[in-house]
Formats: C-alpha cells, structure tokens, sequence
C-alpha cells in the first residue's frame, strides 16, 4: 500500500521577534533584531548577558491562572504556538480525537524550575520541594499538556535530541502518518532555556559568544567572519501535519507538502560537527533521495546557521559536498541570525519559517553578515528579504551528541 502524502494546514510561532506567525514572520522579512539584554533572570556576574527573549509574553493570555503555575515556561510557549496552528488549520480534534497525535520536541524541558526548586531543596530543605517539579520539568510535558488540552488521544511522544529536537519531532510525526497510525499530528519543538544555569553551562563549553553583551543586535552573525558563539533564546513552534486526503475531505487551507526526513549521526563528537559536515551531509542527501528530486530540484535552504566557528563552516562544506558546483546558486539563511539559537525549538520555528517561505515565495535574509569569511562564500541572502520562485525547500537542524536533521518541504500542486 503506498504510503499517503502529508501536508500542512496550520503554522504557530512564537519568538523573540513576535508573538505568533504573522508578527514573527514579517518581522523576520524586515530584519529585525530580537537579541536583547536578559531581562528574565540576573546575569551581570553571567558571562553572557544578552538572550532572544520573547518580550511580552503573558501566559494568562491562553492559560487559567492555576494551569499556569502549574506549567514551565516552555509548556507555555508551546501551548500558544499550538493553538495558533490549529486555529489556522482549523482540524476539529474532538470529533476525531483518537487519529489525532503529538509530536514535540525540547532539547532541556523545563530547565528553569528544576534550578528554582533546587535551590529551594538546598536552602529549605526537601519538605519545600513542589509536587508538581516533576511534572513541570520533565520534557514530554510539552507533548503531554497538548494532548491534554487538545483532547489529541493519537500517538502522543516528545522527541530530544538537543538542538535537532522540533525538527525531529517533525519529521517523526510525518512519519507516524504515512505509516498510518494517525491522519493529523501536532507537531513541533519548544525550549525556554534563557536561565541561569543555561547561560553559564553554554558560557562554559564555549558555545556562546560573550564579546557582544554591548552590542546585543550584531551579537547573532551567522557565517561571518567576526563570529564567535549563539546567542541563547526561547520559544515554540508548531505545525499541524496531516494526511493529504484527510486534509482535503475536511476542506483544508493547504500551505505546502512536507516531502521527506533526512536523519544522520555524525558519530564523531558531544559538541562538534564531524570533519567537512560528513553527517549534515549525508542528512540532506537522504532527505533528497527519499524525496525522489535532485539536488537541481531545490531553490533554498534555511540554515541551522548558529553563528559559531565550527558550525557554520562545517554546514558551508556539507551543502558544498551534497550540491556541488551548484552550491553557490542556491539562496541560504539563518532564521537565529535574528531570534537567537532557541534550542529544541529551533528546528520546528524554522521548518514554519521554510513553510511561510514557499508560501510567500519570499525568503527573509541573514542578519549581521557584514564581513566576509572565506570559508563561508555561498549565498546567504544578506539583504532583508528576497523574492525567490521555491519549489522544493530544505530546512536543516543539528544538534550536540551529532545529531543531523534535514526536512524538504513542497509547494503544494494537486
């Protein structure tokens, strides 16, 4: 039996650059800088100081005052997202409840009340510790809280695998479809790490630049010369997936076809890419043979694109190796040179980004790149956005342990 096609009806996105997908995504198309001083923890004894927050966010704007104490901040930001998606797919989920899934993925759950109850532990003992820190902290309490509030009773599991997590997430919910246990999955990837902890941990391995805490807008420069670690951020992304059928009986808005999931593992190191991008390579590569087209067929690519030394130089050589002599006309951003590197979020917020993208036919640009590298020449559309005819679109996300994610998504034809 010939597995279904699966396509898109619903997009939600929150991010240091907006409050929902229309709010990020133009925002995105003007170049705007979501990179700020941190203002949701202490951090002047920090070595990074600056964070892409998402400024505004109220949580009591989709929750009732106890559910959302009763949640981390990564929950929260998921559940907006999420409902924005289905909002805009319109899915009906209690009238078909059990082939409706969830898919979500966080690379560090919820970080932030695990170091609040710690010190709670430490300072007043165990009796202090909340009953609900478990619950709180766990990362599948993402994936769980959805289902719970959706009434989604499908194939309900969260996906880590660090900064590859949404993406994952993605692709395994679409995956999930075409084997048929479900006919419309949520899908995506949430984290709210800007904490304490997070910043010193990330400070520590060297992943974070912390030349930039005056000057938080050019601090985020992916494949520039002048770079030198991520910048840290938060927030959720989510896309309704379904079955092309199942979609279409309903009367569905159809945003675009998701074609193919590329997954690879460097084997090589915790933190570093393999050796010329080998695993980013072979990720592509897979996603584009499993989606029957050429390397020829592909009119743009969003970067993992974080803005450190290694990675971006590493991406560069493996689009290099999977494209050849045509690396260079294929137009490539970084949705983090703007909101920052939000982790398991990354992947879903930029895989609704490459979506926004075939919608439009438009591609947002690369923030800060000001100086060349030369081991980053490819194109990587500096200016503030670009008018661009996408057919086939290829969303890339990698993750420390070596892991490599690539999604293709399609413009939609019957």
């Amino acid at each position: 039996m010939k597995a279904p096609r699966v396509v898109v009806t619903g997009i939600g996105l929150i991010t240091p650059v907006g409050i929902g997908r229309d709010a990020s995504w133009q925002a995105l198309l003007a170049g705007t800088n979501g990179i700020g001083p941190v203002t949701l923890v202490e951090s002047t004894d920090l070595p990074a100081q600056i964070a892409g927050e998402v400024t505004g966010f109220e949580p009591l704007d989709w929750l009732n005052r106890k559910d959302a104490r009763r949640m981390d901040r990564f929950v929260q930001l998921s559940i907006a997202a999420t409902d924005e998606a289905i909002e805009q797919s319109g899915l009906d989920i209690p009238s078909e409840a059990n082939q409706v899934g969830c898919m979500i993925g966080s690379g560090i759950g919820g970080i932030g009340t695990l170091e609040d109850q710690f010190k709670i532990f430490f300072d007043q003992g165990a009796g202090r510790v909340s009953p609900f820190l478990v619950p709180m902290f766990i990362s599948d309490m993402a994936a769980g809280q959805v289902s719970i509030r959706t009434g989604a009773r499908g194939p309900n599991v969260n996906t880590v695998s660090a900064c590859a997590s949404g993406a994952d997430a993605i692709g395994t919910g679409y995956e999930v479809i075409r084997r048929g246990d479900a006919q419309a999955m949520i899908t995506g990837g949430t984290d709210a790490g800007v904490t304490r902890m997070s910043i010193a941990a990330f400070a520590a391995a060297r992943a974070l630049t912390t030349s930039r805490n005056d000057d938080p807008e050019h601090a985020s420069r992916p494949f520039d010369l002048e770079r030198d670690g991520f910048v840290l951020a938060e927030g959720a992304g989510t896309l309704i997936l379904e079955n092309l059928t199942h979609a279409q009986k309903r009367g569905a808005n159809i945003l675009a076809e998701l074609v193919s999931y590329g997954v690879a593992a460097d084997a090589f190191h915790v933190t570093q890419p393999s050796e010329n991008g080998e695993g980013a390579a072979r990720a592509m590569s897979i996603a584009i043979e499993k989606a029957g087209i050429t390397s020829d067929n592909v009119d743009y690519l969003n970067a993992h694109g974080t803005s450190t030394p290694m990675n971006d130089k590493f991406e560069t050589l493996s689009v290099k190796a999977v494209f050849g002599e045509t690396a260079g006309n294929i137009p490539i951003s970084s949705t983090k040179s703007m909101i920052g590197h939000t982790l398991g979020a990354g992947g879903a917020i930029e895989a609704g980004v490459t979506v926004q993208s075939i919608v439009d036919q438009r591609i947002h640009g690369t923030h800060n790149l000001i100086v060349p590298d030369p081991d980053c020449d490819l194109d990587y559309v500096p200016e503030a956005w670009r008018d661009v005819s996408i057919d086939y679109a290829i969303s890339n996300s990698f993750g420390f342990g070596g892991h490599n994610s690539s999604l293709i998504f399609k413009r939609y034809a019957e």
